[in-house]
């Protein structure tokens, strides 16, 4: 997965900038247009308020004050910049304050970055494919925990095995060559797998196959650490471990997209083993997890709901007016829609080092289907 991935050369998100939208593979809540950026702004100017107050007994503000607003798996920075131009438009002293920077692993879409950012390109820190080393603001990933190579593991009669892919064929004709790929299984390539599962208290019956995303946990764990003080948001989606690894999911989550058709768990043939680097690879996200690791680490969770409580709380503060043209209201539908974007994505948000504080975003209500 990492491989067919992140290979610097052949890896499907290292050959495009972008591998979104109507041209490309699947749908993100930024291909709907710009207003999930501008309603994510919402909560980000609240967010940089707090950062930002002075005086926390009067809620004096300093605009002057810097904040680091970093987008984690940035692409071609799209969602940074229709958060700039809203920040832009509506609070001038929080655009000129916002030092942004970009995380991507791509270096085909870094490359991209200035143009998609444009005219807000001046608010750009850094472009990078790693973490500022120390940050103080507000740190968005949108979908990329989905995106992190996992491991898969399957529960036998003798014990829990590991999938592994290795060839299977090797087929030359004329100048071209073809290398089938197929599974096997052995044992774990780790005693973190294991553990992972008895952490949670997961018990796996025979033939139940599931994905541990052992990245994810690092991941957030190395963010809190280079936070000093601010918060986090994540919008992926996923579930609690007791509904992810439970007999609803008990084939795996491991999917493919490629021209918007997706193959999953239930194919004979797993999607993923065909044209490797040519498509989508994802598996939901175990927010259990997630979120033991970043309090482990030193956060403190804030909140989890459903993408659409959190989107009309933001509406609600951003008020209705502001979004009463026809194809806002269409994009709002399908930002908001249960079943779709709005259900299936979630959003969880940590603090650090920051009182405690009702955000707008968790104001209309509290909930995850």
């Amino acid at each position: 997965m990492d491989l067919a991935l992140y290979h610097p050369a052949f890896g499907y998100y290292a050959r495009a900038a972008r591998r979104s939208g109507r041209a490309g593979d699947f749908f993100t809540s930024v291909d709907v247009g710009p207003l999930f950026g501008e309603l994510l702004e919402v909560q980000i100017a609240e967010m940089a308020g707090i950062l930002r107050a002075t005086n926390d007994s009067i809620g004096e503000e300093d605009d002057r004050r810097p904040v680091d607003l970093i987008e984690a798996g940035a692409g071609n920075g799209r969602l940074s910049a229709d958060i700039l131009r809203a920040a832009r438009r509506r609070d001038p002293g929080l655009y000129n304050s916002l030092s942004v920077h970009l995380v991507e692993a791509s270096a085909e879409a870094r490359r991209d970055q200035p143009a998609s950012l444009a005219d807000v390109a001046p608010r750009l820190a850094s472009s990078s494919d790693t973490l500022p080393t120390a940050f103080e603001g507000i740190l968005v990933a949108n979908e990329l925990l989905d995106a992190f190579p996992v491991h898969q593991v399957v529960m036998r009669e003798g014990g829990l095995r590991e999938t592994y892919v290795e060839p299977a064929f090797q087929d030359r004709r004329g100048d071209s060559e073809e290398i089938g790929l197929e599974t096997l299984e052995a044992e774990p390539s780790t005693p973190a797998l294991a553990a992972y599962l008895d952490r949670l208290g997961v018990t796996l019956e025979p033939g139940w196959r599931v994905e541990i995303n052992l990245r994810a946990l690092d991941w957030i764990s190395d963010a809190a650490r280079r936070l000093t003080r601010g918060f986090i948001i994540i919008i992926d989606y996923g579930h609690e471990a007791a509904e992810l690894y439970s007999p609803t999911h008990s084939a795996g989550t491991l999917t493919t997209y490629a021209s918007h058709r997706s193959s999953g768990p239930e194919s004979l043939t797993p999607g993923w083993l065909q044209r490797p680097g040519e498509q989508d690879i994802t598996s939901h996200v175990d927010f259990t997890s997630v979120r033991v690791a970043a309090e482990g680490a030193g956060l403190t969770t804030v909140g989890f709901l459903d993408q659409t409580y959190f989107l009309l709380g933001l509406l609600n503060a951003a008020g209705l007016r502001t979004f009463d043209e026809l194809k806002d209201r269409l994009a709002l539908k399908t930002l908001l829609m249960p079943g779709g974007l709005g259900s299936t994505h979630k959003v969880m948000i940590f603090s650090k080092n920051v009182e405690p504080s009702a955000l707008q975003g968790l104001s209309f209500a509290v909930r995850v289907t």
